[in-house]
């Protein structure tokens, strides 16, 4: 597996990869949700490349501009883009997630998890029901729908 993160040069070889899109934390007292979804995804021997919209040191990237490109990128390039949404509106609010989410929600390469206990998913939950986008409740289960959407779209 290889990991990607944010600002990185996306690599050239031909591979399933599967962007994490969801909150990100913007201060460290805030533990980020994505270094448990890189173990998932090892420990379920997911055999290709992992776009992380984060520092490689878990840190949102400074240069603005530079951040928003990269994951336009990467969005693209995916073959599959796993959303996880743990919302908790004082912490992460995910309001940039919901913005990707209405972008790509109708594109066929997304999955969609969020906890139990997140808040204000109602509205995702509604389209991905509309739109027969799979959808979880842990992210074990969300990584293991985005591990086979991205090998059967990365097949194609």
């Amino acid at each position: 597996m290889r990991v990607v993160y944010a600002v990185d040069e996306y690599p050239t070889e031909d591979a399933p990869s599967i962007f994490l899109a969801g909150p990100t934390p913007r201060s460290k007292e805030v533990k980020s949700w994505r270094p448990e979804a890189i173990d998932i995804l090892a420990e379920e021997r997911f055999n290709g490349q992992v776009f992380v919209p984060e520092g490689r040191w878990i840190t949102w990237h400074s240069n603005y501009e530079a951040q928003v490109e990269w994951e336009e990128k990467g969005l693209i390039l995916a073959d599959c883009i796993s959303f996880w949404i743990p919302r908790v509106m004082e912490t992460m609010p995910a309001l940039t997630t919901n913005d990707e989410w209405g972008t790509w929600k109708k594109s066929g390469k997304v999955v969609l998890g969020a906890p139990p206990e997140a808040v204000k998913v109602r509205y995702q939950r509604y389209y991905a029901t509309k739109y027969g986008i799979p959808q979880f409740d842990t992210l074990r289960d969300t990584l293991r729908a985005a591990i086979q959407k991205a090998i059967s779209r990365s097949a194609k």
